[in-house]
């Protein structure tokens, strides 16, 4: 999915589901492939608006789906924003206490918004990490269908 300046916007609601899919695969990534992929690019020069932090967030359940809503337990996040001198804003959160790479997280969202780069850094970063990611799934995948076992009746014939 290549994305140009002119036809993304994510200020615009319809950039979201592609933003949100591009902080998911960055979120399930390791923070040295995020590093590594980056560094190639040579990113501008960035401001921390957020430091990088951690803390803690409520997760919320519900019984079936459909039931009232109860407090599951917590989990520890890591997050930072940062602006690039062009003016564009990025957020980063992770599960974890991950500092850098929340602060990975949120340089890419910011160069993701920008016209210069988003091309480079989904053809660069989110395309190998998103490719990386789901050959990882196939092959969980075939090792647990490689386990399945297949249970069936052999009826016997009477006589």
């Amino acid at each position: 999915m290549a994305m140009t300046a002119e036809t993304t916007n994510f200020s615009e609601p319809a950039a979201i589901p592609v933003r949100r899919a591009a902080m998911a695969v960055l979120a399930a990534s390791p923070t040295a492939a995020i590093d590594t992929r980056l560094g190639a690019l040579a990113p501008p020069a960035f401001t921390l608006l957020r430091e990088p932090e951690q803390g803690l967030v409520m997760l919320r359940g519900r019984i079936g789906g459909d039931g009232a809503a109860f407090n599951l337990g917590e989990a520890t996040v890591s997050r930072a924003a940062v602006r690039l001198a062009s003016g564009e804003v990025g957020f980063g959160y992770t599960l974890g206490r991950d500092r850098s790479k929340a602060k990975l997280i949120a340089l890419c969202d910011a160069l993701l918004q920008s016209p210069d780069y988003a091309d480079a850094v989904e053809a660069e970063v989110i395309a190998p990490l998103r490719t990386q990611m789901e050959a990882a799934r196939a092959e969980k995948a075939a090792q647990t269908a490689a386990t399945k076992v297949d249970f069936y009746t052999l009826v016997r014939g009477e006589g």
